[in-house]
Order: structure tokens, then sequence, then C-alpha cells
């Protein structure tokens, strides 16, 4: 295979973006009391039926983008108290999104963002994996899934959006698990597996692989996270720091600061310079992944900046991942279309209200151009 050539064993999936901000990361759970993060109120529901719509779909199919993952949390779905009672108004959202991509020629993936018991940015009280009934119904809701869209095998699973720090052999029975429960109901449906540790690329060597070809295996990718998520007011460590942290950046200084300040695990030792040598050097296991397993179909799922860092840096950083991708025939789904004005970790490609991308640039290195 060509190295600038993508994997042909997903059609339709070499440039993808994600919808966050609609039914998941609408609000942020960690500014709630517990008592209050498993409720939705009205203006919950009226975010859902009103945020996104078909002039989102059409307006990403113009720009060149050929896939669409969808984040949705399991409490907007199901109900909390009732296992196996789901919501049919915001299952109704989603109908619609899959009929838009079909309208529009999107490939769309479904990306179970926050389970209960495994929300990637807030502990619960019970873990997903010290609980068998939530892991049944994180089955349960799948099996309801593949049902549904029984008549769509185009629409692809992703079963668990950035699973916790929790043992590899926990995870890869669980997905063993998922994949004989659904593949009596879906034949031939792409399901996707992520890596522990919030969908860490360090992990892909711990990650099961199936005798399955319609298995597809996913990480994330926000290095360096002192860029990525610069000021950030979710995360202590970039909200105390409270620097602008450039990229690409020639004082590799300024970074080990940061890592000294907040006292952070990454202290780039040897480096002079942050920039797509850095990058790559992150990535290397992805690159090892794809030489070793050319029959397996490997995808980043997710990977972005944060907002307020300064448009050429944000563009410069995707054009430097997005090249990596394509020189190992990966592909990639940007992260995130849209996220609300009170999200406390704003990801967001496009403007507010015209809803269009911040830049030409930004766009293009989004879908590879140039």
């Amino acid at each position: 295979m060509n190295a600038t050539t993508p994997s042909p064993l997903w059609p339709r999936h070499e440039r993808g973006i994600g919808i966050g901000g609609w039914l998941t990361n609408y609000k942020r759970f960690h500014v709630l009391p517990p008592a209050w993060r498993t409720r939705l109120t009205v203006g919950d529901f009226e975010h859902f039926a009103s945020y996104v719509g078909e002039r989102d779909i059409a307006y990403l199919a113009a720009c060149g983008f050929d896939h669409v993952r969808l984040g949705f949390d399991q409490l907007v779905l199901e109900e909390p108290e009732t296992p196996g009672r789901y919501r049919e108004e915001t299952l109704a959202h989603v109908d619609r999104f899959v009929e838009w991509c079909e309208a529009y020629g999107l490939a769309p993936v479904l990306n179970l963002h926050k389970a209960f018991g495994n929300y990637c940015d807030v502990r619960s009280a019970v873990d997903l994996f010290a609980s068998a009934a939530l892991q049944d119904r994180v089955v349960a809701l799948w099996e309801t899934l593949a049902r549904r869209y029984a008549g769509r095998p185009d629409v692809a699973f992703e079963i668990l959006n950035e699973v916790r720090d929790v043992p590899a052999e926990t995870w890869n029975a669980f997905c063993a698990r998922v994949l004989a429960a659904l593949r009596p109901l879906a034949p031939g449906r792409k399901i996707v597996f992520g890596t522990t540790a919030w969908n860490g690329v360090w992990n892909l060597p711990k990650l099961r692989l199936f005798d399955d070809p319609d298995v597809v295996y996913t990480f994330h990718f926000y290095e360096p996270f002192a860029f990525t998520h610069q000021r950030g007011v979710l995360q202590a460590s970039n909200c105390y720091y409270n620097r602008d942290m450039p990229y690409p950046c020639d004082d590799a200084e300024r970074y080990r600061d940061f890592a000294r300040t907040t006292g952070d695990a990454q202290t780039f030792p040897g480096r002079t310079r942050i920039d797509a040598s850095f990058l790559a050097d992150c990535l290397r296991p992805a690159a090892d992944f794809r030489a070793a397993h050319p029959d397996k179909i490997l995808w980043l799922g997710e990977f972005g900046t944060i907002r307020h860092a300064r448009p050429a840096w944000r563009e410069a950083w995707m054009r430097d991942v997005v090249a990596f991708c394509k020189a190992h025939g990966i592909p990639w789904c940007v992260w995130n279309y849209l996220s609300t004005p009170n999200d406390g970790n704003r990801f967001s490609l496009v403007d507010d209200d015209a809803r269009r991308f911040l830049s030409p640039a930004l766009l293009d290195a989004c879908l590879g151009r140039g």
C-alpha cells in the first residue's frame, strides 16, 4: 500500500468530524451536585430538539468530510433509574441524524460518549467495571440500537468513549462480550473498540485483536496536553498554569516549566522544540500498529485543540497530526464541530452563530488539504 493511501478496509471513512455539544457535553456535570447529575431538565430536552439540525450535516458534507461521529450519553437515551426504559423522544434525534447523514452521503458513527459508571471527566459513585448491572445495561443498549438500525448496516457502533484507567484484561473481556452479543444481530456492522486510559495511543499494544474484519480499533490524541488543553478550566494543571503554550514551539523549556510547576509526568527530555517530530514520537504506537496489522482497521477517532489556543497554532497542530495519519494510512476524525458556550473545554471548530469554520486554513488542515 502506498504510504499516503488510507486503509481501503473502511470505505467512506478517511476524514471525519465529531459532534459533541448536542447529545453529549451539552453541560458539564462536574459543576453539579451528585443528585443532579442523573437528571435531565426541560432545558436539556429543548436543547436536544434545537441545537443541531439538518443544515449542520449538509454543511459538513459540503465542506468535504466523509463521516460524522455522533457522541451521545447513556443518560440522554435511557432513564437512569429504570434499566431498559429508553427515551423515544431522544432516540428520534439519533434517527434523524442517521437519516441526514444518508441524505448527504456521510457515513454515521454512533459513539456512547458517557455511560453510567464511565464518565471521562467526572468520577462516578459506582464504576462501570465494578458493576455487573451497569455492564448489562451497556450491552442491552447496544442490542437495542442494533435492532433499531438493523436496516442500516452502514451505521458504525463505537461501544464506549474513553474508558478510564482500568486493567486492559477487564476491558478486553468486556469487548469480547459486546462483540458476541452484537454479531448475531448485526453481522457485518463496523464495531469500534478503543484503548483504555482515555483512549491513549500508548495502550494500543494492550488492546485485544479479534478475528473479525469488521472490528475497528481506535485511539485519541491530545499531545502535548499542555498545548491542546491550555488554560482549560476543567483540568487543574492547565487552569493553574494559565499561560499561552505555542505550537510549534522553539522553546521546549516552556513546556518543561509547565511540568515542573504542575507536577506533570511529561517532562520532554532532550527536546529543544515541540513540533511535528515530537507528535510523531508520541504517535509511534499507531504507526507500529499499522505496520504490524495491515489487515486491521485503525482509526484516530478524536483529536483537537481548545478553542482559545491561537488560530495559527491550532491550524499548525492539526496539519501535523493529519499529515501523520495520511503518511501511515490512518483515517481520522477531528473533534469537535460545535461546543456549547458554557462548555469548560471548548474544542469547537466553527463559529457559534454562523456555524462556519473559523478559518479556511483550519478547515483545510482538518481535511488534509494543502
